[in-house]
This record gives structure tokens, sequence and C-alpha cells, in this order.
């Protein structure tokens, strides 16, 4: 038995498929853990949601920010629908739609197991949060997300304010949760995200720090895996094991096995045609 980390996939059906293959996944046996992002950019987004979904009892997704916006512009209307990119029009008009998106908005925002060690989330944790308080946040989104009220979560959970505040209430609440543990990147001490900062470390603007490497962060007790920085690369350090190589840019897909005393990782090339950079996402 093994289990496995992968990093965001982004619609890299081919390459998700080679990667399976080179660590030897035995839906039997093994497990998968997938850091979030499975849609959007890489062309075959369709394929990529079915492949993820045919092995739902062998595996966790957490959302990322792609999953979530795919889950926001599912709830438009039709005609709004088809003036997304065509990687996301063959999700949203096809036969099995809801099945694929009822499954996905059903995938938590973050994962853990303490027998194993491990955490993973999508982008990061705030400053301050705890495994537990991380946990705690993490719950009161997906709650709502899973509940009867999730087209007004998703309605309003876009933006850049506010900045994560114990005191939080409501849509604005649960939006700063989101963003944290699907945008984040590079903070301040305090918390405040830097939105626009999404260069590889070194290239911030002063007073802001990568996520886990902020002076008087909270200490954490589970090794954290995580994906979204795909200029930050393969990283390990301070507890964290970052896995976005850019699949599809043209990059490297990358594992990390998670059950090993020794540092397993495993890469396949990325998508052989880069997707091109985005003119505007409104949530990156």
């Amino acid at each position: 038995m093994a289990v496995w980390a992968i990093g965001d996939l982004q619609g890299c059906y081919e390459p998700t498929r080679r990667l399976l293959d080179r660590i030897n996944f035995d839906p039997a046996a093994d497990r998968l853990w997938f850091c979030g992002d499975l849609v959007n950019r890489g062309g075959e987004s369709l394929e990529t949601l079915r492949l993820v979904h045919s092995l739902r009892a062998n595996c966790v997704s957490v959302l990322g920010n792609h999953d979530l916006s795919l889950l926001a512009i599912a709830e438009r209307r039709p005609e709004d629908q088809r003036k997304v990119n065509p990687d996301l029009q063959r999700v949203l008009f096809a036969d099995d739609r809801d099945v694929l998106l009822d499954w996905l908005r059903a995938q938590p925002l973050l994962h853990a197991e303490h027998d194993l060690g491990w955490m993973m989330v999508h982008a990061g944790l705030a400053p301050k949060w705890t495994v537990a308080l991380a946990e705690k946040h993490a719950r009161e989104v997906e709650q709502r997300l899973r509940g009867e009220n999730y087209r007004k979560l998703l309605k309003n959970m876009y933006g850049d304010q506010p900045t994560w505040s114990p005191k939080l209430s409501g849509v604005e609440r649960d939006r700063a949760i989101i963003n944290v543990f699907t945008r984040l990147r590079y903070c301040t001490p305090r918390g405040r995200i830097a939105f626009d900062a999404k260069g590889a470390p070194g290239t911030q603007l002063p007073g802001l720090y990568p996520w886990y490497e902020v002076p008087g962060r909270a200490e954490r007790t589970l090794k954290i895996v995580c994906g979204h920085w795909s200029t930050l690369g393969l990283f390990i350090g301070h507890g964290v094991h970052a896995l976005d190589t850019g699949a599809v840019w043209g990059g490297k897909l990358t594992a990390l096995q998670l059950d090993s005393e020794e540092l397993r990782i495993a890469q396949v090339r990325g998508r052989d045609v880069p997707a091109s950079p985005p003119q505007a996402q409104s949530r990156k």
C-alpha cells in the first residue's frame, strides 16, 4: 500500500495517466491525494475530472480556486456559461456534469490524517492558524458548500477583501477563509494576502513573505502538502511540500509518497503544448 500526493492537474489528462503509470498506482491497494485545481487550461478537464471521479473510492482532492470557479460558473445561465473557455464548456455541457460537479462540491478545503502525520490544502494557511484552527475554519465553509444554500456561497465568494480576522461573519468570513485556502502565496505578518504577487520567492515587495515563512507563524503538528504556486515549483522546507510544478505550462507533474520514511518523488513531463497565460482571471 502507498499513499501519493499529486500536484495541480489543471485538465492535463495524459500527464495524469502517465504519472499514475510511473508510480505503479494500484487502485486495490494505494490511495491518492490531489492538491486541487483538477480543471482548467489543460484542454482535457472533462477527461481529468472523470478519471479522478472514477477513483473516488481511493482518493481525496481538496478544492482549488479553479475548482471553485467551475462550481460557481455552473450556477450561471447557460448563455453565460458559453462565454468561458472551451475546456470548461466541455464540462459544463457534458451529460454527466451534475454527477461530476456534485462530487466536486463535496470535496474538502483541507484534508488531514493525523495518524499519517500529513495534511493537505490547495494554497496555504493563515500565519496564526494551527492545524486545529485550520480544520475548524475549513469545516465551516465545507458545511455550507454541501448545504442547501451553497449557491449563495458560490455567488458571494469572489473578491480580495476582507483580510482574514476571527471577528468576521457571514459571507465575508466565508470569502476570507476560501481566499486563504485557495489563493494564498504571499502575505504580511498580519495575514493580509498579496494577491498580485505570484513570482518566485525573492521577487516580492518588502514586507511580504511566503506564507510558510511568515515571522511568528503558528507551529503546525502535521506536515503540509499543497499546490497552487507554479512559479515556486517543487519546494520542501518549513514542514511544507509544494508540488505544483507547472504541468499545464509545459513543466512537470509531480507526485510525493506520503507514507515513506524516504523522500520519494515521481515526475512526468507535463502538457506537450503549454497553456497560454491568462489575459484576465477573476480568481487566480
